[in-house]
């Protein structure tokens, strides 16, 4: 599992010209999915995620968490992630999981989000959407589950 997380100041996605997701402070997260995902890495993700401490204090240090701020999450499925553009200059998208094993990883990632009490939005499956954010600092992270 891969995830971009952007910390912004809002944050909304769009299908069909249709807002199906849209959050104030907080954090963007993209998701991709591979073949050998499972639950411990959506676990892994959700807590990692909720818990990083990227948000500033009082001070203007990155010392708050999402959980500290009260922030909200749209998280949008982005199988590019998973892209590989080692070779030639198209990318390869063999390493993402086909869509019938990464919808259910999708909705339990966001359910497990949700379990803790936040305010989650999400963009729609296999949807072709526009994302539109403010990233805030800038700040952006790269995670994933490869070393679980």
């Amino acid at each position: 599992m891969k995830a971009v997380i952007q910390r912004v100041t809002y944050a909304k996605v769009r299908v069909n010209e249709q807002i199906v997701g849209q959050i104030g402070k907080g954090l963007l997260v993209l998701v991709g999915f591979t073949h050998s995902d499972a639950e411990p890495d959506l676990t892994y993700m959700a807590e990692k995620i909720q818990h990083l401490r990227i948000f500033e204090d009082s001070e203007g240090k990155m010392n708050e968490s999402l959980l500290d701020v009260g922030g909200e999450i749209l998280v949008v499925s982005q199988f590019t992630l998973y892209g590989d553009a080692t070779k030639g200059r198209r990318p390869n998208f063999m390493e993402a999981a086909r869509p019938s094993a990464a919808l259910p990883l999708y909705d339990y990632f966001i359910s497990l989000l949700r379990q803790q009490g936040l305010l989650v939005q999400s963009g729609v499956f296999g949807a072709m959407m526009q994302v539109e954010s403010c990233n805030d600092g800038p700040v952006t992270i790269l995670l994933d589950t490869d070393h679980l």
